[in-house]
């Protein structure tokens, strides 16, 4: 994460270590108080604070075994620029790092 005065950026990476590939993937996490998303990269975000779901796009829709998904986005924030603690990948609890 990048952060400075009023705004911030964040990269997640979704790898999946599974055997057989993720399909339709939505990666939903709740933003810390006072974030609001104003834009993203590499998948649809909705809604832009609280509780946001991250949608695959038409081209990266996929995730091969072994292989990950860079996505992320641009924020406002109001003083609290800490990072979403919990992801859900398809609705299973992620491990994250």
């Amino acid at each position: 994460m990048t952060a400075w005065n009023t705004g911030l950026t964040e990269n997640i990476t979704i790898t999946n270590t599974g055997t057989t590939p993720i399909n339709g993937w939505s990666l939903v996490f709740t933003l810390p108080g006072g974030q609001t998303i104003t834009s993203g990269w590499n998948a649809t975000y909705a809604p832009s604070s609280g509780q946001v779901t991250a949608r695959a796009t038409t081209y990266n829709g996929t995730i091969a075994p072994n292989t990950s998904v860079g996505i992320g986005f641009q924020a406002t924030h109001t003083g609290n620029t800490a990072k979403p603690t919990s992801f859900t990948l398809n609705g299973i609890a992620c491990a994250t790092s």
